[in-house]
């Protein structure tokens, strides 16, 4: 079989597996786009949402102007519909992996916090300590602001030192003059070079 004759939208390759895959691709790319947009626009990111904005909806003019001259083609719809949910798959994972963005951790320990707070203070976190009632009496409340992909290793500290203590995560959108862990790498630069100032 020519390699011409199964590309040829003719053909029932093209009908039943070329054209569903292409929309299904189309879709993942357009979905997953338009996930990373959603992000970029609710973290106040004025510049890179507009320009992932406009390849989103190129691709989706594309998909679409392909699904409606083949409506009646049951293999296109499903891929269509198949694209669209893995699609936002793929965005969540793409936006777990550039960990974009810093969030709020609040941190009530039902123990000692001693080691705790040194243990994060020698490690470079921002942090502050309030004094507040809970129901059993009174507690130390831990807040900290820490960039996303250092999310994993923060909570493993507190799992460390103050295992079962209760602590929530909130998005952040923006900070100023706070102070935050500089990997070792960039912190060593930065003794080469003079002290910068966080912002």
């Amino acid at each position: 079989m020519e390699f011409a004759s199964i590309i040829s939208t003719e053909s029932l390759w093209f009908t039943w597996l070329i054209l569903p895959a292409l929309i299904f691709l189309a879709r993942i790319a357009d979905q997953s786009i338009g996930t990373l947009r959603l992000i970029f626009v609710s973290k106040g990111m004025k510049y890179a949402a507009p320009v992932v904005g406009f390849f989103e909806s190129i691709i989706w003019l594309l998909a679409v102007g392909q699904i409606m001259q083949h409506l009646d083609n049951l293999a296109c719809i499903f891929a269509y519909g198949a694209g669209f949910a893995a699609g936002n798959y793929v965005g969540m994972l793409l936006e777990e992996k550039i960990s974009l963005g810093k969030v709020l951790i609040r941190i009530v320990p039902k123990i000692d916090t001693s080691e705790l707070i040194a243990h994060l203070r020698e490690n470079h976190y921002g942090l502050t300590v309030m004094n507040a009632e809970g129901k059993d009496g009174l507690v130390k409340v831990l807040i900290s602001i820490v960039k996303r992909k250092e999310i994993n290793r923060f909570v493993g500290i507190i799992n460390e030192f103050n295992p079962n203590a209760f602590y929530s995560i909130e998005e952040v959108r923006a900070v100023n003059e706070g102070v935050f862990r500089v990997p070792t790498r960039n912190r060593l630069l930065r003794l080469s070079f003079g002290p910068k100032k966080i912002r």
